[in-house]
């Protein structure tokens, strides 16, 4: 029977280049010269380092645009926390990473509601989806891509026919 996974994973060796981009791209801008400001990558987040806010607000376009040249979906950075200490200002950017249970549920209720002939069914921090038809399968891929209300970045994979 064919079946699919539904997956949340941040491609790290990407997420690496395109931090490292940004931090070259700020020693080559010319309204961050003499400023200390900095991208780091930790384990479970993306943070930045400015002097001023505003400047942390500039980084964070920097940021975005590395990301999405090196395709990595723009959603993987979750809700962000705010520091002052002496003269800098820090932000971090947590990583979303792994299908959060209520979202694992509201997929398979997505799934369910659409009326479609697939069963999903939610398999730790995935969820699989399988059906006796390819197409069917195709067809649930393209109900949830269309579906802006999921905001976290989903990949299909494990695609067995």
């Amino acid at each position: 029977m064919p079946s699919f996974d539904i997956v949340s994973e941040i491609d790290r060796h990407e997420l690496t280049n395109a931090v490292d981009q940004a931090n070259r791209e700020l020693e080559m801008r010319y309204d961050f010269r003499g400023v200390e400001a900095s991208f780091t990558l930790a384990e479970k987040a993306v943070e930045m380092a400015a002097e001023q806010e505003f400047q942390l607000e500039q980084m964070l376009l920097i940021l975005n645009t590395t990301l999405s040249k090196r395709k990595v979906d723009l959603r993987v950075l979750g809700d962000s926390t705010d520091q002052k200490s002496g003269k800098q200002v820090k932000r971090s950017y947590a990583l979303k990473e792994g299908l959060e249970q209520k979202v694992a549920k509201d997929i398979v209720k997505k799934i369910k509601e659409s009326k479609m002939k697939v069963q999903a069914s939610i398999q730790g921090d995935q969820v699989r989806i399988t059906g006796k038809k390819r197409d069917d399968l195709q067809e649930a891929i393209q109900l949830l891509r269309g579906d802006e209300s999921l905001d976290v970045p989903m990949q299909f994979n494990n695609f067995r026919d």
